[in-house]
């Protein structure tokens, strides 16, 4: 972690910043070599980074971070993956097996127990949203009408 007590410091031992040692040590290489020859831009950068320095030391300290988390095993929390609604999980599943699902697949594919999906499956057949039909070998199933392409291999509830 960069601190900025030391980039003042050493803004102050480098000639009130006309060498540039500050940016050197905020790893700001090319802009401090530009400053070491020029002379803080004649002075005029180096007192401009007087006020700058704060912004700089939270810009070299943020970019250590992503560097450390890209790099090396991540020591900083990153955002959780945020998880997928169980209601995206079953439209997904449905259309992917042409309107056609069952608790289990529901349960697989977004990683839920069968109970969970059993109890959503549910209410939205009480909605409205699917139907509840019986295969011919006497499983339930579950529909959605929009994606199903025919009703072959059901009988009537």
């Amino acid at each position: 972690m960069y601190r900025i007590s030391i980039a003042y410091l050493l803004w102050f031992i480098s000639g009130c910043g006309a060498l540039g040692l500050h940016r050197f040590y905020l790893g700001k290489i090319g802009t401090g070599l530009l400053w070491f020859v020029s002379g803080g831009l004649g002075m005029i950068g180096a007192i401009f980074d007087f006020f700058y320095i704060p912004t700089m030391v939270q810009e070299a300290n943020l970019g250590s971070r992503y560097r450390d988390a890209l790099f090396n095993d991540v020591p900083y929390p990153l955002p959780a993956k945020q998880k997928e609604s169980i209601e995206k999980v079953i439209l997904r599943t449905a259309k992917k097996n042409k309107g056609v699902i069952s608790p289990g697949e529901v349960a697989l594919e977004g990683d839920i127990t069968m109970d969970e999906a059993k109890k959503y499956l549910d209410k939205l057949t009480v909605q409205g949203y699917i139907e509840m039909k019986i295969r011919k070998t006497g499983i339930i199933a579950y529909t959605f009408p929009e994606f199903m392409q025919g009703d072959e291999e059901f009988e009537d509830i």
